[in-house]
């Protein structure tokens, strides 16, 4: 990885966000319009294109999800059910805060309720790696919001298959419907609808670059949950981490894909240099060692600090998807630090455990959009619904600062509507 000495933080986040290259987008909107016009037959045309798969039907059947489900070991399948029960704890706590409220002011009576979405659609990253983790992610916070309608849908391999891992879990965790498209046709699929597929009011789900530029496109028509584009690990190491561990650490988020961006921020030369020469023995024993190298080498970097101040700002600036602390102090430093989409505070906390079954989300925003959203939860999957009635009285008393204020914006029929009833 290279190590860059950081001496303006603005200047150096700046010239970062100048290298990152944009995707053609003409590709995804010529794809979604050919699946708007065309359904599923585009649809399976794309599949083929990318996929490699001849699709006849696209929706799973009950008989597929049986045979995924009896492919799988007890092992499998406690797995999946352990890292939902964790999960389902902390979504269900966050809904219980949800209580709904009515406010009564003058006669005036406003009542705000807590409302699940009608239909979801969940992406499900394929290719390069099975994600059944994402089905868990999504699906579950929707299940227990009470989404009506819960819809999966992920990328086959060439045999136009399904992982069975990925069924299992989205049958477990309480899908509805689960098809067999991804990429770009998939997510024009649930925003539009085809013959298959009906559409659905909301996606949610990670995805490449292609897919998150895809979703961007369709928010036009279709509520999406945020841009969660490739991974993102950020690790702020200090002379008394482990280099080991961030090494490790590394590596695990970089084997997702060669356009992962995964680096190190530190006031220590020498740790910088330490974690770079284990990168170095450990990568070529590893499994999908080509993918991690080119991640690494091509994306990825080691920021040496002047000082703490700047390590802080770097870090809130990037606001990585993820943000290890492997520190001295890790939880007083967390506590300046607020911007990445999730914080790891100590040395036996890696992003890769809450990727999994510690209880926590991990389809999480990317591309800094940490500043203003954190992770995928129950909350993205309910509405606030909100119903007022008022009396006369009410309008009576409100009657004068509303005549001034449309008035004041020459919107005087607004008035209007109000004196009518008061004569």
């Amino acid at each position: 990885m290279k190590v860059i000495k950081v001496k303006n933080v603005e200047t150096f986040v700046a010239q970062l966000n100048s290298k990152k290259t944009d995707i053609d987008s003409s590709i995804v909107s010529s794809i979604i319009r050919d699946v708007k016009k065309n359904g599923d037959q585009a649809v399976k045309k794309y599949e083929k294109k990318f996929s490699k798969a001849v699709i006849k039907n696209i929706k799973i059947s009950q008989s597929e999800i049986n045979s995924a489900l009896k492919s799988l070991s007890k092992s499998q399948l406690d797995s999946i059910n352990e890292s939902k029960s964790r999960l389902l704890k902390t979504e269900s706590a966050i809904k219980s805060i949800l209580k709904n409220k009515t406010i009564t002011n003058n006669g005036v009576k406003i009542s705000k309720k807590f409302i699940p979405l009608n239909s979801v659609g969940c992406y499900i990253p394929g290719g390069l790696a099975r994600y059944p983790s994402s089905v868990i992610m999504s699906v579950t916070p929707a299940k227990i919001a009470g989404v009506k309608r819960i819809v999966v849908v992920s990328p086959p391999n060439s045999s136009g298959k399904i992982d069975p891992m990925t069924i299992a879990a989205a049958k477990i965790c309480g899908a509805n419907e689960i098809y067999k498209t991804g990429g770009v046709q998939s997510i024009a699929a649930l925003a539009y609808g085809t013959e298959s597929i009906p559409k659905v009011d909301k996606i949610v789900g990670p995805g490449g670059a292609f897919v998150t530029e895809a979703k961007f496109q369709v928010s036009r028509n279709v509520s999406i949950d945020m841009l969660a584009g490739p991974t993102e690990l950020g690790i702020i190491v200090d002379n008394s981490t482990n280099p080991t561990y961030a090494a490790l650490d590394l590596i695990s988020q970089a084997e997702h894909s060669n356009d992962t961006f995964c680096y190190v921020i530190t006031t220590s030369e020498k740790i910088a240099k330490q974690i770079n020469s284990i990168l170095d023995k450990i990568i070529s024993q590893i499994d999908r060692k080509d993918i991690v190298k080119s991640s690494l080498s091509k994306n990825g970097f080691i920021a040496i600090c002047k000082n703490n101040t700047d390590l802080i700002s770097l870090a809130n600036q990037m606001a990585p998807e993820h943000l290890q602390i492997m520190t001295r102090n890790s939880e007083k430093l967390a506590s300046k630090i607020t911007s990445p989409g999730l914080i790891l505070t100590g040395n036996d906390s890696p992003s890769s455990a809450s990727d999994y079954i510690l209880g926590s989300n991990h389809i999480l925003p990317t591309n800094g959009f940490g500043k203003v959203r954190g992770s995928l939860s129950v909350l993205d999957f309910m509405k606030l619904n909100t119903k007022v009635r008022t009396s006369k009285d009410g309008l009576k008393k409100i009657s004068k600062s509303m005549e001034i204020l449309t008035n004041s914006e020459g919107l005087s029929n607004h008035f209007e509507a109000v004196r009518g009833r008061l004569k």
